[in-house]
């Protein structure tokens, strides 16, 4: 469908289909939640989800409107705990973070993510430009960090950079899934928490990698029957609540941080405790 779009417009290889400029590195395609590059015979295609955390609405709007203009999808947050709610109703594939918002700042923001999401791509926007600033970005696990102002066209260059950095991460290594200090390595089977190896029976570790790929999000009591038991031998509400507690023993029992959590009337989640 893309390709049918590229060749009824008359675009070609290193040509650019808006505003009529050409770049060097190939194409990109707009108007929609999906871009793509061509590097030689090969195109990349990837559909984003932006979340936006920006307490000055004017330049949170600007920023909206140049993204959507550039095919992103873009939702804005003003302040910390809107931002939260956000990520809570909606899963997203990039963040971009002021530091200093109401409520709850952009650093905090950052470790809360990466306290239970270690893919997604996190961006900081501030206008602190000290190297001391930077350090806490980074030591709470951002991606890049981007001193305001800045141009508009450095900030897309730097998302369309850590996207397709994510992309060849996805496609040439195992996905390693981290939730604070639990790592899951799914292509063998393990688990390590604190560097401590952790040994799970294949129910066990089949419904721990699924709490941890929810990245956060409430997983129902139905929902791990369907995916973990495939409903057999009509799976009851108990039997995953025991296997919950097993998970519990082994996973949280001799660490002080819990991992494993409950919501009551709804299931649960895999996330480092707030």
């Amino acid at each position: 469908m893309l390709l049918n779009y590229l060749q009824e417009k008359n675009v070609s290889n290193g040509e650019e289909c808006v505003q009529g400029r050409n770049i060097a590195n190939g194409i990109r395609w707009t108007g929609f939640t999906k871009f793509a590059y061509f590097y030689g015979r090969t195109m990349h295609t990837f559909m984003v989800d932006i979340l936006l955390l920006e307490d000055d609405r004017i330049l949170s709007t600007e920023i909206k409107s140049f993204l959507l203009s550039q095919g992103f999808s873009c939702d804005q947050a003003f302040d910390g705990i809107e931002f939260l709610a956000q990520t809570h109703q909606k899963k997203y594939g990039f963040y971009l973070l002021d530091i200093n918002v109401p409520k709850i700042n952009g650093l905090e923001i950052c470790k809360k993510i990466r306290s239970h999401d270690a893919m997604t791509p996190i961006m900081i926007l501030s206008a602190y430009d000290d190297i001391d600033d930077k350090k806490e970005a980074f030591l709470r696990a951002a991606d890049d960090y981007l001193v305001k102002p800045f141009v508009l066209d450095e900030l897309l260059l730097r998302i369309n950079s850590l996207l397709r950095r994510q992309q060849h991460n996805e496609n040439n290594s195992p996905k390693t899934l981290i939730i604070d200090d639990l790592i899951i390595y799914p292509d063998e089977a393990r688990v390590l928490r604190s560097n401590e190896e952790i040994n799970l029976t294949q129910k066990e570790f089949q419904l721990l990698l699924i709490l941890a790929q929810a990245n956060g999000r409430t997983l129902s009591k139905q929902h791990i029957s369907e995916e973990v038991w495939q409903n057999q031998f009509q799976t009851t509400q108990n039997t995953i609540e025991v296997y919950i507690n097993f998970l519990r023993k082994k996973i949280d029992k001799n660490f002080e941080n819990k991992l494993i959590h409950t919501r009551p009337g709804f299931g649960y989640y895999l996330a480092a405790d707030k």
